[in-house]
């Protein structure tokens, strides 16, 4: 992969939906690309991206987290993901367990559900639809980057406070929001 990557590319109406293993393959790859990582600009101050296109028709992300910054609670609906990190070193909380996508305001989780893993550089992971997670750069000093690809192109992604056990739907985002 090379800088132009972040040209688009546009998939073929027929092109098979890309699985989670591609979406991993390809965030990987990505983040070992030097001259995609070095074409984001970083910011001390907040998170920074670009977008790129991914594979069969998928939409990637490139970015760039400050020390101290993360998502918070959140899930991308219908798309099923991939990340991997490029620089420095981000952690993931999510649940193991699947929550109902509609029909609720607020849950009590029940105990057992929390997971955490550790992201250096050259690692990722793949997720399902629906995957409740948060993305943070623990960091108090170093920038992290990561690669994001999502099949289909997120939908929306709903956000969530959490407090204890209990997960509240606070709102949805829409792809007009952060383009």
């Amino acid at each position: 992969m090379s800088a132009s990557a972040a040209v688009p590319r546009h998939a073929h109406a027929d092109t098979p939906a890309a699985t989670a293993a591609e979406l991993l393959d390809f965030a990987i790859r990505t983040a070992a690309d030097q001259a995609v990582i070095d074409s984001l600009p970083l910011d001390p101050a907040g998170r920074t991206w670009i977008r790129l296109d991914g594979p069969a028709g998928s939409e990637a992300w490139v970015i760039g987290w400050p020390p101290g910054t993360g998502t918070g609670w959140h899930d991308h609906a219908e798309s099923r993901g991939a990340f991997a990190t490029a620089r420095g070193r981000l952690t993931e909380y999510s649940l193991a367990a699947r929550i109902p996508s509609e029909g609720w305001r607020s849950l009590e989780l029940a105990p057992g559900v929390d997971r955490s893993r550790i992201l250096a550089p050259g690692t990722g992971r793949a997720f399902g639809e629906h995957h409740v997670h948060e993305v943070l750069n623990d960091s108090p000093a170093e920038h992290a980057i990561s690669v994001h690809a999502y099949h289909p192109p997120l939908p929306l992604i709903r956000r969530y406070s959490r407090t204890g056990q209990i997960l509240t739907l606070e709102h949805i985002e829409r792809p007009e929001d952060w383009h």
